[in-house]
C-alpha cells in the first residue's frame, strides 16, 4: 500500500511564502503547466487541488478517466486513494476516545475477542497508539499482497491486466471478513500465522510500516464502539464534512463517475476491493478530498469541527524519535516521523501518500505556509511515468505554492 517506487522527489527548497498578490495569475500558470504535462499521456488521468484551512483555492482534473470512451478526468471523478485512507483511522480513533469507547493507551487485547501478542515479547502488550504509529511490530510479509485484494467480478481472474502484478487477486467466492483475515494472520490459531508476521522488537520501539497493523486498529475501533468501521466513519467523518460522493464500496458510489485504473502496460485493470479496506480503500473525488484536507488543516490550527482541539493535538503530535533532516530531503517521505496515522516529511509537510494497483495519491499541507495540496492519479507509477509526469506535476505544484509572484 506504499508507493512502489521510492521516488527521488528532491524538489525546490525555497521558503518563500505563497504570495497573496497575483494568486489567480499564479494558479493560471499552474493550470497551464498541468495541461501541458497531461499531454505526455503516460499517466492517463489525474486531479490536483490547492487548499487552505478556509477553502479550496484550485481544483481541476486532467487527462482521461476512461481512455476507451474518452471520458475526461474531472473534479467529480471517483477513485480509491490508497493509504491516505489510513488518516481516517486516526481521526476515528480520536473520536472514539472522545466518546469514552477506548483510549489510545489501551492494550489492543482489551477490545479484541482474539489475542494478538508479539511472540518475541509476550509480556509487552501492543497498545492502540503503537498500531497508529506503525510501531506495533506487525510485519505485513508477502502474505499481505496475496490475501488482501479481491476482484469484484470473478471472470476478471483471467484478465491479462492483472498478470505480472505484485498483488495476487482473489475472487469474492474466497473472500474472508476483515476480522477473519486478521485472526488468520495474527492469532496463534490462525491458518496464516507465523512468527515472521511480527518484528522481533519490543512494541512501541521500532517503526515498521504495516497495512495489517492499520487494519487491526480499525478492528479494535469496531469492537470498542460496536459499530462497523465504514458506518462509524460515515457517521462521524464523511457525513459531517458533506463528503457525499465518498465511501468504502463500489456498491454505494456512482459507478458512472468512477475512473478506470491503468497498470504500467497501459492496460485497464478490473475493479477490485480490499478486505483490509480501512488501510487503503476510501473512494472519493477531488472536491470531497479537498474538504477533508481542509478539515485536517483546521484541526492543526485549533479550528477543527470533527474533533476537540486536544484530540487534533494528539493526532499531530510527533511520536517517533527526532531525526535530523538530510541535506537532500525527499519532500514526500511521510515516514520521517509519525503522529496518529499522520506522516511527517523531512520538509515539515504533514499528510500521507497512497498507492495501490493502478493508482497513487498525495495529500499534504505545509503548516508554515498554511497551504495544502492534493494529487490523485489513476495509473500505476513506473520509471517513465515518474520522470516525465509525476515529478513535473509535483514540481509545478511546488512552483505555485512557493511562487514569488
Amino acid at each position: 500500500m506504499r508507493i512502489c517506487i521510492r521516488i527521488a522527489l528532491l524538489l525546490i527548497t525555497s521558503s518563500t511564502l505563497f504570495s497573496q498578490d497575483g494568486i489567480q495569475q499564479t494558479l493560471q500558470l499552474l493550470d497551464n503547466d498541468l495541461e501541458k504535462i497531461s499531454e505526455v499521456g503516460l499517466i492517463k488521468g489525474y486531479g490536483v487541488a490547492i487548499v487552505s484551512k478556509d477553502s479550496t483555492l484550485f481544483a481541476k482534473g486532467y487527462g482521461l478517466s476512461d481512455v476507451e470512451s474518452g471520458t475526461p478526468y474531472t473534479i467529480n471523478t471517483l477513485q480509491n486513494i490508497g493509504s491516505v485512507s489510513k488518516t481516517l483511522i486516526g481521526v476515528a480513533l480520536l473520536k472514539a476516545q472522545e466518546m469514552g469507547k477506548l483510549n489510545l493507551n489501551d492494550p489492543i487485547n482489551k477490545h479484541l475477542d482474539f489475542e494478538v501478542i508479539n511472540p518475541s515479547y509476550k509480556n509487552d502488550p501492543i497498545l492502540i497508539w503503537h498500531l497508529a504509529t506503525h510501531t506495533g511490530t506487525i510485519n505485513d510479509t508477502g502474505l499481505y499482497d496475496k490475501k488482501a485484494y479481491y476482484l469484484i467480478n470473478k471472470n476478471d481472474l483471467s484478465s491479462e491486466a492483472i498478470k505480472g502484478q505484485s498483488e495476487e487477486f482473489q475472487t469474492l467466492d474466497n473472500k474472508v471478513t476483515m476480522k477473519e483475515y486478521l485472526e488468520n494472520f495474527l492469532s496463534t490459531d490462525g491458518i496464516w500465522y507465523g512468527k515472521k508476521n511480527f518484528v522481533k522488537k519490543k512494541p512501541g520501539t521500532k517503526y515498521e510500516y504495516s497495512n495489517v497493523g492499520a487494519t487491526l486498529a480499525a478492528q479494535v475501533l469496531e469492537e470498542a464502539t460496536e459499530m462497523p468501521y465504514d458506518e462509524f466513519t460515515q457517521q462521524y467523518i464523511l457525513t459531517p464534512l458533506r463528503m457525499k460522493s465518498s465511501g468504502w464500496s463500489f456498491d454505494t458510489r456512482d459507478k458512472n463517475q468512477h475512473s478506470k485504473l491503468y497498470n504500467d502496460r497501459n492496460q485497464e485493470l478490473p475493479n477490485y476491493s480490499l478486505v483490509t479496506y480501512p488501510d487503503g480503500g476510501l473512494i472519493t473525488n477531488l472536491m470531497d478530498f479537498s474538504a477533508y484536507l481542509t478539515e485536517l488543516m483546521k484541526g492543526y490550527y485549533g479550528e477543527g469541527t470533527l474533533l476537540k482541539k486536544e484530540s487534533y493535538t494528539t493526532i499531530f503530535d510527533e511520536r517517533l524519535p527526532k531525526k535530523t533532516s538530510p541535506k537532500k530531503a525527499n519532500s514526500y517521505d511521510d515516514e520521517f516521523n509519525s503522529g496518529i496515522f499522520m506522516g511527517y516529511t523531512p520538509k515539515g509537510y504533514l499528510g500521507h501518500t497512497g498507492s495501490d494497483p493502478g493508482m497513487s495519491s498525495f495529500m499534504f499541507f505545509d503548516p508554515e505556509l498554511q497551504i495544502g495540496h492534493i494529487v490523485m492519479l489513476n495509473t500505476s507509477l513506473y520509471g517513465d511515468a515518474v520522470n516525465q509526469q509525476l515529478i513535473p506535476i509535483l514540481k509545478a505544484v511546488r512552483n505555485c505554492l512557493y511562487s514569488k509572484k
